[in-house]
């Protein structure tokens, strides 16, 4: 049987260049792994020259955006078709991470003889709710995302897309920044990964799993128990409902520490979140 492809979905804002140092430790482990850039991100991004400095936040605001109009099942099915060419070579492993859930729930909800297991990373899994729903849970109401100061540069409606000033100076909003995503990081680390976040994101928020096709697929989710966006509380809110309207193959659960973006950006946690990855692609049939 020939050996797992690991294929790495990006989160929000989010493309392969952050994800190349945890690819690097997956394939120094023995694992073949990749990243996709979802449409509209990475070097298929809306990349400004406002956006450069010195910025012209109004002039960042005005230019069009690529991700415009895009929804989650374009996103999913630009997912499928790398998944396609990876099962060419044998069984394939989908990891997501954050937002990057979204296009994953939808493709093991539409095709889910593609995905032999699917992994989230303190990612949205919406089989029980849609995110909208979800962001209204209690559990939820903790998240540093909802007291995040402004990064906002243009009207979403608008736009048709989400576009976000990651280059901000001030320190206010840094160190809001740092809180959400990267509280065990240093201030270095924490510029070093905004400088290489998109600044769009895809509008749409998806739609809830089909619960009969995706519980077909096995699935593990892998809690981050310092993760200040996506509190432990809400993942493991996540994790049950699934479990609930899936109880024939409840998700296998793994936990590592740090916050919300730490294993990718954290040398100790990369390694760590890379040794666990190559675990659970190894036990894929």
């Amino acid at each position: 049987m020939s050996s797992p492809t690991l294929i790495f979905v990006p989160g929000s804002n989010s493309n392969s260049f952050s994800v190349a140092p945890l690819l690097r430790e997956l394939t120094l482990l023995g694992v073949r792994a990749l990243a996709v850039d979802l449409p509209g991100h990475g070097f298929g991004g809306t990349w400004p020259a406002a956006y450069q400095a010195p910025q012209d936040t109004a002039a960042l605001g005005a230019v069009p955006s690529k991700a415009a109009g895009l929804t989650v099942a374009d996103a999913a099915e630009h997912l499928a078709a790398a998944v396609r060419r990876a099962r060419e070579h044998g069984p394939v492993v989908v990891v997501a991470h954050s937002r990057g859930g979204l296009p994953l729930t939808r493709l093991v909800s539409t095709e889910p003889e593609l995905v032999d297991r699917a992994v989230y990373i303190a990612a949205w899994c919406p089989v029980a709710a849609t995110v909208a729903e979800y962001m209204a849970v209690p559990e939820y109401a903790a998240s540093a995302l909802n007291g995040l100061p402004n990064v906002l540069v243009a009207d979403p409606a608008q736009l048709g897309a989400l576009r976000m000033n990651w280059r901000k100076a001030d320190p206010d909003v840094l160190a809001a920044l740092k809180h959400a995503m990267l509280a065990d990081g240093t201030d270095e680390e924490l510029l070093a990964y905004l400088a290489l976040l998109d600044p769009d994101e895809i509008l749409d928020p998806g739609e809830r799993a089909d619960p009969a096709r995706w519980g077909r697929v096995p699935h593990t989710y892998v809690r981050l128990a310092d993760d200040t966006s996506m509190p432990p509380a809400m993942q493991d809110r996540l994790i049950a409902d699934a479990d609930a309207v899936t109880p024939h193959d409840p998700f296998a659960v793994h936990t590592l520490p740090g916050s919300h973006a730490g294993f990718l950006v954290r040398a100790e946690a990369r390694v760590q979140a890379a040794q666990l990855l190559a675990r659970i692609a190894g036990g894929t049939p």
